[in-house]
């Protein structure tokens, strides 16, 4: 009786226990508690080892964002989501980097939280390009995350220029653009153009990858601060015996905050829940890239299609001038989609030839004479099938020599007064500031480009000297010398008025 007593208590005890396990949740892990970030490079398997090691946590700067639990296997609901009409929502599922949360994330996370309508803002900059981008992404098979680089590169702002001489929304400085392919005159900065450096941007940092062994860290590194501070920090590790992952080189303080920043801000647009509001884009493109075929003047081209010039230099940010350079590029990105354009009377009118069809003609072959795909073809002629007949007009994409060309033969600069009476002008003298550039001092004064260098003997891209002195010559029916005073554009004393020239 009491051997059974016995029995029935430790069975009582035993099951007591295992309830007790099956009923304990476990604790979200606290990043305070995590040694180290973990972040799996671009294609590897879940269960390959972290690649981060040694992070430590200041506990007296508590963070406030936990850990997240590991990522389930894909589900036939993600499959559908991967299909988005929402280009946001797209790129938050197709985004690859596992991300485990660390101090120095956090830190920048909480800046974006304070700042929750950012994304939405800047949303509007970029809508005209970054479906074009996330296409140019997978057609390279670069990870999703590249494609928030522009808003972390320059909040994607195609005109900004950084004290380095950086420019446009990747920051290309002028030997990198160079190296792989930008080109720049007088006329056009394709650094400023965001498809054309969103190319060059794409290739840069391929070789990077390439060059760092396959490790994005450290190539996202080596496009913020140079592929030599990089290599030079890793070789001091090795040679200390230290880690060489990213989290353990000793880097710029810029760089150091620059992959967090792209790392965290790909942690929210996955989790949207936390605080920065992910905007909504619809997931097709809402421009095309159309090659005019010859130079061409921005008026012209606004009068033929409709499109305000304002609206076209806003798109076309690459081009310095009204009109393009001699040399090309000849491309512009129109407010339409590819379809749309193909269908319009201005292409039709200004930019299709007609031709007939002859016996033993298919649309693979007419499409094969006019570099056109069939489907190209189809879609111009609003055709539904491949039947075609002897005698029929079709429309093909081989641009028309315009009797008048697409250009304008200015008498004087376009930005003065497109006319042929002599204009009295007032010269100036502008003292330079720290950062000014030739184009953007241009800009101000409403004077072009090419012009300002000229009366300066200087090269439409020579790096101007703080405190050096340039002179203008403005237009004296624009504005009083005295209302220009009066708003602190003149910065040196104003010259007696010349006579016109």
């Amino acid at each position: 009786m009491v051997f059974m007593r016995s029995y029935l208590l430790a069975l009582l005890i035993t099951l007591f226990m295992l309830l007790g396990c099956e009923t304990t949740k476990t604790p979200t892990a606290d990043i305070n508690n995590v040694p180290a970030p973990v972040i799996f490079n671009h294609f590897e398997p879940a269960n390959k080892t972290a690649i981060e090691t040694n992070t430590q946590t200041d506990k007296h700067n508590k963070p406030t964002i936990k850990l997240q639990p590991e990522p389930q296997a894909a589900s036939s609901d993600a499959t559908i989501v991967k299909q988005s009409a929402d280009l946001w929502q797209y790129i938050a599922t197709n985004l690859e980097f596992k991300i485990y949360l660390n101090k120095a994330l956090n830190k920048r996370i909480q800046w974006y939280i304070k700042q929750p309508t950012y994304l939405k803002t800047v949303n509007k900059r970029a809508a005209p390009y970054l479906y074009h981008i996330v296409r140019k992404i997978e057609q390279q098979d670069l990870p999703m995350e590249i494609a928030l680089l522009p808003f972390v590169e320059s909040d994607f702002r195609p005109r900004v220029s950084s004290s380095q001489q950086a420019v446009g929304v990747w920051q290309l400085v002028g030997a990198t653009a160079y190296h792989f392919g930008i080109n720049s005159d007088q006329w056009y900065d394709g650094r400023r153009d965001v498809l054309a450096a969103t190319d060059a941007a794409l290739a840069y940092l391929k070789y990077l990858h390439k060059r760092f062994d396959g490790n994005w860290l450290h190539a996202l590194a080596a496009y913020n601060s140079g592929e030599g501070r990089v290599k030079r920090a890793i070789a001091d590790n090795k040679n200390n015996g230290k880690s060489t992952d990213y989290w353990s080189l000793k880097l710029p303080k810029e760089t150091s905050e620059y992959v967090p920043k792209l790392l965290a801000l790909s942690y929210l647009v996955q989790n949207p829940q936390l605080g920065l509001q992910r905007p909504k884009l619809a997931n097709k493109a809402l421009t095309t890239e159309f090659n005019v075929g010859q130079q061409f003047d921005f008026s012209v081209i606004a009068s033929l299609s409709g499109i305000g010039r304002k609206q076209l230099h806003t798109l076309n940010p690459g081009y310095l001038k009204n009109q393009s350079s001699p040399n090309g590029p000849h491309t512009l990105l129109l407010p339409l989609e590819q379809q749309s354009l193909l269908r319009s009377q201005f292409f039709k009118s200004n930019f299709s030839g007609e031709y007939i069809v002859q016996k033993d003609d298919t649309l693979y072959s007419i499409s094969r004479r006019f570099d056109l795909s069939v489907k190209k073809l189809k879609m111009m002629n609003n055709k539904t099938s491949n039947l075609i007949g002897i005698g029929e007009a079709l429309i093909v994409g081989q641009p028309r020599t315009m009797p008048d060309s697409l250009t304008i033969d200015y008498k004087i600069s376009p930005y003065l007064e497109q006319t042929e009476v002599a204009i009295p002008t007032v010269a100036i003298e502008y003292q330079v500031k720290p950062g000014d550039t030739i184009w953007g001092i241009s800009q101000l004064y409403d004077v072009p480009h090419k012009d300002l260098a000229q009366w300066n003997q200087l090269s439409a891209s020579s790096i101007l000297k703080p405190g050096s002195k340039l002179v203008l010559h403005l237009p004296q029916a624009t504005k009083p010398i005295s209302q220009l005073h009066n708003q602190g554009m003149l910065s040196g004393l104003e010259k007696t008025l010349k006579q016109p020239h």
